[in-house]
């Protein structure tokens, strides 16, 4: 594994190249997919893409965490996470070392 991270800029530059549309255009279009990917899981919970995987938004409840410096134990509240699950057709590209599924 390469270690590398996806970047918002890398996404803008793979629509630039693959698409055609303007650097500018590109980075707006970006910004507006993962705004209604935000959008929808705060108002809606769930985001389904097909072949990629669901977001989905859960509850996890109060528990007691400790600090590690201190050892002292604090109440972490109760939160909202998300959680991704990733689509067969996902899963098995990955496990074929990014070649495509069939």
């Amino acid at each position: 594994m390469s270690g590398r991270t996806l970047t918002r800029a890398d996404l803008c530059e793979a629509v630039y190249r693959n698409i055609g549309l303007s650097r500018s255009d590109s980075a707006m279009l970006v910004e507006a997919v993962l705004e209604e990917l935000a959008w929808a899981l705060e108002e809606e919970g769930t985001v389904k893409i097909s072949s990629f995987g669901t977001f989905t938004m859960r509850m996890k409840g109060e528990r007691t965490g400790r600090n590690p410096r201190t050892g002292e134990e604090v109440a972490i509240p109760p939160r909202r996470v998300v959680a991704f699950r990733a689509s067969q057709v996902l899963k098995q590209r990955v496990n074929a070392g990014g070649a495509a599924a069939e």
